[in-house]
């Protein structure tokens, strides 16, 4: 295929070349070159190709999505596919490699409730890679809240795989807020620390491990120590059900919850949790 990006008419020769592309190898080329274009007015046509049941379309638009990043967003929102897990899972992946704060509620619902765990785990993962300094000044905290709630929610998953991704979400947001909220903490450190020792899965124990080990190195290793070390943590820790319900005192008396919002399940997250050892 010759280099349409040096052809008159680009973005019309761009999309005709999709269009007229008549085997999976020439399909992907011609996205991939509509992608590397990076025009904005090329969004609904990379959207189109998450839902061509063709990998290396998907992945050159998804790359192409991200690349424009902003001005995809609200196309990726309104033209999220519901019937089409396959393509609702590549743009999830899009939104999550954009971060912009317009897509957290979908990523929360995304996360915490879709059937699919290709979904699941592409919004676990951007969950935490969200770009926060987007955010506004006003809305930073209780978005950060719904995340972390979110993130400790999805690392009960049934699927490993979203649960890795849970505990890279988790990696994330726990250097992303360290020093902002240091009574998160507690309840951040205990999930990593537990899914390190007890998920039945080797490589999410190994993520876990090596998640604490970032947050050590971003955070300092003697303030992560005492953070874990110190009588007073470990007693947050055991009620961290009781730091998140203050986390949403602070902002978010009296709204109601969204559809999908993860908070929605915390009684389920409740009665996953080990009973409390008896009192002697």
């Amino acid at each position: 295929m010759p280099d349409l990006l040096d052809s008159p008419n680009t973005l019309a020769t761009l999309l005709s070349a999709v269009d007229a592309a008549d085997s999976a190898p020439r399909l992907t080329e011609a996205v991939q070159q509509l992608a590397e274009a990076r025009l904005p007015e090329s969004t609904p046509a990379l959207i189109a190709a998450l839902s061509y049941n063709n990998p290396g379309a998907a992945v050159a638009a998804v790359e192409g999505l991200i690349a424009l990043g902003k001005p995809a967003v609200s196309g990726l929102l309104n033209e999220l596919d519901l019937h089409n897990y396959t393509a609702r899972a590549w743009a999830i992946r899009a939104l999550a490699g954009i971060g912009d704060p317009l897509g957290l509620t979908t990523l929360l619902g995304a996360a915490t409730a879709d059937f699919a765990m290709s979904v699941r785990r592409a919004a676990a993962k951007g969950l935490g890679h969200l770009r926060w300094a987007e955010f506004p000044d006003d809305e930073l905290e209780i978005a950060q809240a719904e995340a972390l709630d979110a993130l400790l929610f999805v690392c009960q998953d049934q699927e490993w795989i979203v649960r890795y991704a849970a505990v890279s979400g988790l990696e994330g947001l726990g250097l992303s807020i360290w020093h902002s909220h240091p009574d998160w903490r507690p309840p951040l450190l205990a999930e990593l620390q537990a899914v390190s020792s007890q998920d039945p899965v080797a490589a999410v124990r190994a993520r876990a491990l090596l998640a604490l080990q970032q947050i050590q190195s971003g955070a300092g290793e003697a303030q992560l120590s005492l953070a874990v070390a110190a009588p007073e943590a470990a007693e947050a820790i055991t009620d961290w059900r009781l730091t998140l319900e203050q986390l949403y005192s602070r902002k978010s008396q009296g709204r109601p919850l969204a559809e999908g919002d993860p908070r929605r399940f915390r009684a389920l997250a409740a009665s996953l949790a080990p009973a409390p050892a008896p009192q002697a």
